[in-house]
């Protein structure tokens, strides 16, 4: 296999490295959009057993997040590292996403229980050793982002996949007799069954998975503690928190915004396909930029162009839906710099603890970015929608209270700006630039010559 740690990967290297990443992010989307709706609708279950079974299953990933990160840095195999667990992982997601998108007739609180449990598992087993592969793939400042965009770009083209699948359903007829959610979670299941195992082997045939700078030998509590003392990963992790909730909050009120604010529902579908496309759009655009600027740099512009687009938001009128495309592209385009960049420099700080005497920890570095990721969804909800309730606002009431639809699109836009600008804050000045990332190579390279030597 080819590998060139410190150049430039060849292109099928990179596309069968990011190619995964497409029935990845196509599952994905149906697990946090249809499923809930169809379980506890059409299969009967109710909103809050499935809720509750949803929390848990979410629990149940936060557990596997930092346990599979650990146990993939320790794996000793002819295969590798990553490779085992990414093979391991693609009968629990297949198996699970079939039976979860395409349950039995009958299937009630403890199917959806099992199989969603699986699911989590399977994909928590196949995303970190993903990450941490890509992260492994180039010692090369520049080229870590090109490999972190590659497998975005390929993600985002999942996403807009599955987020199209129920209208092109609804055009061309269901699958199976079914329709709405079911129709679109059974094609999702056929595409993921077709396209994840074949994607999948592609990967794990032509990528090639470099060994470990430094073998992992520390315990649990002590790889901890040493991911504590990083100051640059709790300076970039505390910053993609912060991103993190200012897109989750629009993500959470995007329907509501759209519908109660602007009254253009009907539009919706629409709006999401120029944000996603402009998603695809803006990876090379924030390649560009960080070869210009550096990748903290880049990231901070993107984050300022998305602030200023989104502070228009909640003065817009009524029915403008012209406007809102506008702030929709502004503001996709910023999405593929977040989708982008941050991974790159997440690679970055695995460096920072590399040289200063530790241990191959990608995975479980990436295991802490995944449940920072998952967290930030969840305070993004935990904080909309109280604070919404506190304004009076009734998302099923034909005329709102004074000032519940102004708190709905504050919330909307200039909540996220506030974040984002703290995340700049933190951002403008990152100390792991290009100049320092050099300088961490090659003490890295030094300690692994000195390693080899008899």
């Amino acid at each position: 296999m080819i590998f060139a740690p410190q150049g430039r990967l060849p292109r099928l290297v990179l596309v069968a490295y990011g190619l995964p990443a497409l029935p990845a992010a196509m599952l994905g989307l149906p697990l946090l959009v249809h499923l809930p709706g169809f379980y506890a609708q059409e299969m009967g279950i109710g909103l809050t057993a499935v809720g509750t079974i949803l929390l848990l299953a979410r629990l149940w990933d936060g557990v596997t997040d930092p346990l599979i990160g650990f146990l993939s840095d320790r794996t000793r195999t002819r295969l590798g590292r990553r490779r085992p667990w990414i093979i391991a992982s693609l009968p629990l997601v297949l198996a699970g996403a079939w039976l979860l998108f395409r349950p039995p007739e009958g299937a009630g609180a403890s199917h959806l229980l099992i199989w969603s449990f699986v699911v989590y598992l399977g994909w928590t087993m196949m995303q970190i050793p993903h990450q941490a592969w890509g992260a492994e793939l180039s010692t090369n400042y520049a080229e870590r982002a090109r490999i972190a965009a590659t497998r975005e770009a390929f993600a985002l083209v999942g996403v807009i996949v599955a987020a199209a699948l129920p209208a092109t359903l609804a055009a061309f007829g269901d699958a199976g007799g079914q329709t709405g959610p079911g129709a679109a979670l059974a094609a999702i299941a056929v595409l993921t069954l077709v396209l994840l195992p074949a994607s999948g082997a592609a990967m794990l045939a032509v990528v090639p998975e470099p060994p470990p700078a430094r073998a992992a030998s520390l315990a649990t509590a002590e790889g901890w503690r040493v991911l504590a003392r990083n100051r640059p990963f709790r300076r970039l992790l505390s910053a993609y928190l912060l991103n993190g909730i200012a897109n989750g909050l629009p993500s959470t009120l995007f329907l509501m915004y759209v519908e109660h604010r602007l009254g253009l529902a009907s539009l919706q579908g629409v709006f999401l396909l120029v944000y996603f496309l402009a998603g695809l759009a803006g990876v090379p655009l924030a390649l560009a930029l960080a070869r210009r600027l550096g990748k903290h740099r880049a990231w901070c512009v993107a984050m300022l162009v998305t602030c200023a687009a989104f502070a228009w938001a909640p003065l817009l009128p009524h029915g403008a839906a012209l406007g809102f495309a506008a702030i929709c592209l502004v503001t996709g385009l910023g999405l593929g710099a977040d989708l982008a960049l941050p991974p790159a420099m997440q690679a970055d700080v695995v460096d920072e603890d590399t040289a200063a005497g530790g241990e191959g920890r990608a995975g479980l570095y990436f295991a802490v970015w995944g449940m920072a990721t998952k967290l930030a969804l969840a305070l993004a909800v935990g904080l909309a929608f109280p604070l919404l309730d506190a304004a009076g606002f009734e998302p099923r009431a034909a005329q709102q209270v004074p000032g519940a639809g102004l708190a709905l699109a504050a919330l909307y836009a200039w909540g996220p700006v506030l974040l984002k600008l703290a995340a700049v804050a933190l951002m403008w000045r990152f100390p792991l630039d290009e100049k320092r990332h050099a300088a961490l190579a090659a003490v890295i390279q030094r300690g692994a010559s000195d390693e080899q030597k008899p």
